[in-house]
């Protein structure tokens, strides 16, 4: 069984997706955190995560291998990630990498802003997480805090909203919401709640 998860930043569809792979005994791939590895190893590399080429060059050389996660989890990751994966050569490049871990025997739960859409079209179950931006920028903001963040939340809700345009209207493979994903909006949900809900439908399916 495939299970791809869809859905705007901060909309918790990263954790429901970890807590529904845990839950069906499935491989998880944040497919977001490629994006967030590219995006570093060009700005380590000294070059500009606009600059075409040196995101295409880090993209084919991706190595997932030895990643510390924390580092990738920074905002100005998550700003660069946002610009890099609106590139169609670096989504062309990561594509495959997805696909092949889709094909797990066991299975997986893949997330992320175009896999039902466009990596795993076929999945067995399509779910599309959302949320206000309000309430995404509110949940980010207090992540940020905790991680020593400085900044304020109207600079976190304005981050949210400009990758919210990017990746809406980016020109590979945008984020929405496919005919057959089931919208499940955490706007007024807690974890637990958004899970059961989520596995009650995947259940019915």
């Amino acid at each position: 069984m495939i299970i791809a998860i869809d859905g705007p930043s901060a909309s918790g569809k990263g954790t429901l997706a970890k807590k529904l792979a845990e839950h069906y005994q499935l491989a998880y791939l944040d497919t977001g955190l490629l994006y967030r590895k590219v995006a570093f190893d060009v700005i380590e590399a000294g070059e500009d995560p606009a600059n075409i080429e040196a995101t295409e060059k880090a993209a084919l050389g991706l190595d997932m291998s030895n990643v510390e996660e924390s580092r990738l989890r920074t905002p100005q990751i998550a700003e660069a990630a946002s610009i890099v994966a609106a590139e169609p050569r670096v989504r062309a490049a990561i594509l495959q990498f997805q696909r092949n871990f889709a094909k797990n025997p066991r299975g997986a739960v893949l997330d992320g802003r175009d896999i039902g859409s466009f990596v795993c079209p076929d999945a067995d179950i399509k779910l599309f997480v959302s949320a206000s931006a309000q309430v995404r920028a509110k949940r980010r903001f207090l992540e940020l805090v905790a991680a020593g963040f400085t900044g304020s939340p109207e600079d976190v809700l304005n981050d949210i909203e400009a990758r919210d345009a990017r990746d809406r209207n980016r020109q590979a493979a945008p984020l929405k919401q496919v005919e057959d994903a089931y919208l499940l909006d955490t706007s007024n949900l807690d974890i637990e709640t958004a899970f059961r809900t989520a596995v009650e439908w995947i259940d019915s399916k």
